[in-house]
């Protein structure tokens, strides 16, 4: 059974964003949080459970892909099924955000490659995140910077496709953040982490810590005192943008 939008009494009614989860226990952590803030229903599914995916999004307000174990170079069904069904907000012009696997996967889409790191390096934790003069230029007209750092967890990384536009970059993995036409976006960091997932996975996955690259749960934990602060106020701000909302970009404007 498809799970029923989560509906928030008392607001003016709105699109609900699709939510697109890839473990049974999964959240769409702050960015949930600051979607329902926002107003917007949350239509949560899981393809890899049974959920179906829908063959339009005319009645979403946008559509988020979140990260989870597996890779998008995989044969399961689910994993061809989600990487196919991203043409439709491409297709659409709608609001896409793919969040690591969720961004690999429109790199799949594409054309691009999916590729694990040739020393068998990690990102696990914080790390140095370098905007291109094109992240550069919308993060003028977003009004805040890219953070400096953010939190990773991956053992791949993905090429910018052809026709894309890179953001952002790193070190071990350099394609960080891209966007496609105006209104999708693909990050390999994970914006969404909350302080209770942080902990979770550190302790759930605490064997991928030994991997090359991979941070301490310790100075994961510093990390995110340090650098989350700024991760914070960079993603209400983009949230603001990738949906189009002036009246909030408007009133925070004055604030």
């Amino acid at each position: 059974m498809v799970p029923r939008p989560v509906s928030r009494p008392g607001r003016r009614s709105k699109p609900p964003i699709l939510i697109v989860l890839h473990q049974e226990h999964s959240t769409p952590g702050r960015v949930g949080r600051l979607l329902a803030e926002r107003g917007y229903p949350l239509d949560i599914r899981r393809p890899r459970f049974g959920d179906p995916l829908p063959e339009t999004l005319a009645e979403h307000a946008g559509a988020v892909i979140f990260g989870g174990p597996m890779s998008a170079n995989d044969p399961d069904d689910f994993i061809r099924q989600e990487i196919d069904w991203i043409g439709v907000p491409l297709k659409e012009n709608r609001p896409y955000l793919g969040l690591c696997l969720g961004a690999q996967m429109m790199a799949r889409h594409l054309g691009a490659r999916v590729w694990s790191h040739p020393e068998g390096r990690a990102e696990i934790g914080y790390y140095p995140l370098i905007p291109t003069p094109a992240g550069e230029a919308l993060s003028r007209e977003w009004g805040v910077p890219w953070p400096g750092h953010v939190y990773h967890w991956h053992r791949e990384g993905f090429d910018c496709p052809a026709g894309a536009e890179t953001l952002a970059t790193g070190d071990d993995f350099p394609t960080q953040a891209i966007r496609v036409g105006e209104r999708a976006f693909g990050l390999q960091f994970h914006p969404e982490v909350t302080h209770a997932m942080l902990c979770r996975w550190t302790v759930v996955a605490e064997e991928r810590l030994a991997m090359p690259g991979a941070q301490d749960r310790v100075r994961q934990l510093e990390g995110r005192f340090q650098h989350d602060p700024h991760v914070s106020r960079w993603l209400d701000r983009f949230l603001d943008h990738w949906l189009d909302e002036p009246q909030r970009r408007q009133a925070r404007g004055r604030a």
